[in-house]
């Protein structure tokens, strides 16, 4: 049995196996939130949850201006994103990266057109309502382009993960 076929009376695990790019675009579309790691000055890792925008083969990721995360990703664009359904079935995405700054902290650059379809995506309709109050507020914007990415969806093993492929 392949990773992506299912065997009978088994649905339960879902679609298994890496998503295609349609899959993965629609995944990443949805209002997942992303736990986000980069390093400290120390060189500790530091995750943070965080909204994202999925957009031009990367994320957006808008900070608040006094962010101390945001200061790390200026400092060192080092960083891992880990997104996941907490729902079956269940689907992960993880990337390394390196950040970029789009934007230093502004008010009312780029980042408030990507801000709002955020707010709309992550809250529905009342995403606005928690936005536009805060506009004064100066954020960042950066840019995670992934230099890897991986995916996996259904409830299974991976097959180079499973004993049996091992020859034992």
């Amino acid at each position: 049995m392949s990773a992506r076929e299912t065997q009978a009376g088994e649905e339960w695990r879902g679609k298994v196996g890496k998503l295609s790019e349609e899959e993965l675009d629609e995944f990443l579309a949805a209002g997942n939130v992303a736990r986000l790691g980069c390093l400290d000055p120390t060189g500790w890792p530091y995750v943070v949850p965080t909204w994202y925008q999925w957009a031009d083969g990367g994320f957006y990721i808008i900070p608040r201006a006094r962010s101390a995360w945001a200061r790390y990703m200026a400092d060192d664009g080092r960083v891992s994103i880990s997104i996941d359904s907490s729902d079956p079935p269940y689907i992960k995405v993880q990337t390394q990266g390196e950040a970029q700054v789009v934007e230093e902290p502004n008010v009312g650059g780029r980042w408030v057109e990507i801000a709002n379809e955020m707010s709309l995506r992550y809250l529905g309709e009342h995403g606005p309502k928690y936005l536009v109050p805060t506009l004064n507020e100066p954020r960042w914007l950066f840019f995670v382009k992934p230099k890897k990415l991986s995916s996996w969806q259904g409830t299974d093993w991976a097959r180079r993960y499973k004993h049996s492929e091992w020859g034992t």
